[in-house]
This record gives structure tokens, sequence and C-alpha cells, in this order.
């Protein structure tokens, strides 16, 4: 049987983990995070494309290990 009410606690925990660490970037290091993020939108498609698979990637399988 699913227990929705941990599904969702953990899911929320995994976003709340994920902003986090997103958030750490622009607050500890406004300058540097500007500057890699104006390269990120140098970026061809194709090339944006991959890092966002391999970041799918080794996210599901992170996921995955743990469970």
């Amino acid at each position: 049987m699913i227990n929705a009410g941990h599904d969702m606690s953990t899911l929320l925990l995994a976003l709340g983990l994920m902003l986090l660490i997103e958030g750490a970037g622009p607050l500890l290091a406004p300058r540097a995070w500007r500057e890699a993020f104006s390269r990120a939108l140098a970026l061809a498609d194709g090339q944006l494309r991959f890092i966002g698979l391999v970041s799918v990637v080794i996210g599901a399988a992170l996921v995955l290990s743990f469970r």
C-alpha cells in the first residue's frame, strides 16, 4: 500500500533541499553565479539539452540508489 503522506513529505523535503542548494549560489557568490548563468545563456540548445540530460540521468541514479 502506498503511504501518500510519507510520499508527499519526501517530495517536499526534496524540493526544499533543491531550493536550498539552488539558492546558495546567488546568496554566497552573486557575481560568480551571474557570470556562470551568462555563460550558460551563450551555449547552443544542443549543449544545454546535453547538460540537462546528464543532470537528469545523474539525479535519477541518485534517487534510485537511495530507494
